[in-house]
């Protein structure tokens, strides 16, 4: 109703002229000023209307969730060609940590890394039970 409103204007014209053309009156203009919606449609209008927000903004996060995942690889890429970026990466990570004051940081090496893998592995063989003989 409310987006055909001149449509429907011109229709009851042509309607009420033509009833009205008999007793010779000119009816010259007819127009819908007030339309009262139902309270059921009106929440129903309400509801399609969130509804069609709420999808809108999904789209936007999934864009933008799109788009950082794809510089997230292309950072990823570049910083694998050169071993050395990754460190200045790592380095300045490592300062952000340290920010703040209230922080304990255990900094681990890449050779310190592969070192204690070995010990933990070996740590978890050693406890684990024998078999019986």
């Amino acid at each position: 109703v409310l987006k055909e409103r001149v449509h429907i204007n011109s229709s009851l014209l042509r309607i009420v002229d033509a009833a009205t053309e008999t007793w010779g009156v000119k009816i010259e203009l007819v127009e819908i000023k007030d339309v009262e919606i139902p309270e059921s449609m009106q929440r129903a209008m309400a509801r399609e209307a969130e509804a069609i927000r709420e999808k809108r903004a999904r789209i936007i996060k999934a864009e933008a969730e799109l788009e950082a995942s794809q510089k997230l690889t292309e950072g990823a890429l570049e910083m694998e060609k050169s071993p050395f970026s990754l460190e200045l990466r790592r380095m300045q990570m490592l300062s952000e940590i340290g920010i703040d004051n209230n922080t304990t940081t255990v900094i681990m090496l890449p050779s310190d890394f592969s070192a204690a893998a070995k010990s933990f592995t070996q740590m978890v063989a050693n406890q684990a039970p024998k078999p019986a003989v």
